[in-house]
C-alpha cells in the first residue's frame, strides 16, 4: 500500500516479547535510515482468558502484559538513546479507552492504563532532549479483531456485535475505523503536533465524554 501511494518501506519481522528482536529491529532501522524519526507502538492483543479481577487467569494477564506493555516498553527504551543523541523525535503510542473504562479486560485495561503512565513519563523524561512522546486512546473501532473477539466473548454474531457497538457511540455515525486512529497518529508524528507531548488523545466518537 505504501508503494503504491509512491512512498518506500521495508518490513522487519520481530517477536516483541523477545528483547534481542526489540534490539534486532531497532538496529535494523538505524542501518537502513541511519536515524529514528518516528516511534509508533501499536501492537496489542486480547485474550480470551481475560475477564473481570476475579475470572481472569494469570497466563491471560502476563501474556497480555508482555505484549501490549512490556515490549512497547523496551522498544521505546531502545528508541529512546537514538532519539535523545539527535535531540529529536517522536513516539506515538496506541492505547485503548479501555484504559480509563470498563471491567471485563482487567489485563487489557491495566495493559493500557500502564502504556498511558509510561506515555507521561516518557514525554516529561527527555523533553528537554526534543523528543516528543502521546498516546492514542481509541474507543470502539470497526476492526476485525475488535468485533471478533467481542462476538466470541459476549456469544453474538459478528452483525449483531458490530450494531450493538455502533449503538454504544454517542457521535453520529457509530464506531470508528483503524484510520481514524492512524490519521491521529499521523498528526501527532507531525512537525504540526510539535508543541504536543505528553497528551493522552481519545479518538472514540465522545464515548469518553460520557465515561467521565
Amino acid at each position: 500500500m505504501i508503494a503504491a501511494e509512491g512512498g518506500r518501506a521495508a518490513a522487519h519481522a520481530a517477536d516483541i516479547t523477545r528483547l534481542p528482536d526489540i534490539e534486532a529491529l531497532v538496529g535494523a532501522a538505524l542501518l537502513r535510515w541511519d536515524r529514528i524519526d518516528i516511534l509508533v507502538n501499536n501492537v496489542g492483543i486480547g485474550s480470551p482468558g481475560d475477564g473481570p479481577a476475579h475470572k481472569a487467569t494469570d497466563e491471560a494477564f502476563d501474556r497480555v502484559f508482555d505484549i501490549n506493555f512490556t515490549g512497547a516498553r523496551r522498544l521505546t527504551r531502545a528508541v529512546l538513546a537514538p532519539m535523545r543523541a539527535a535531540e529529536s523525535g517522536v513516539i506515538v503510542n496506541i492505547s485503548s479507552l479501555a484504559a480509563i473504562a470498563g471491567a471485563n479486560m482487567i489485563a487489557y485495561e491495566i495493559s493500557k492504563a500502564a502504556l498511558n503512565r509510561l506515555t507521561t513519563a516518557t514525554a516529561q523524561g527527555s523533553a528537554s532532549k526534543g523528543v516528543r512522546c502521546n498516546a492514542i486512546l481509541p474507543g470502539l473501532m470497526d476492526t476485525p479483531m475488535a468485533i471478533g473477539g467481542t462476538a466470541a466473548r459476549d456469544g453474538r454474531s459478528l452483525e449483531d456485535q458490530r450494531a450493538a457497538r455502533a449503538a454504544m457511540v454517542p457521535l453520529k455515525g457509530g464506531m470508528g475505523s483503524a484510520w481514524d486512529t492512524a490519521k491521529a497518529a499521523l498528526f501527532l508524528a507531525s512537525d504540526e503536533a510539535r508543541f504536543i507531548t505528553g497528551v493522552l488523545l481519545p479518538v472514540d466518537g465522545g464515548a469518553s465524554v460520557r465515561v467521565g
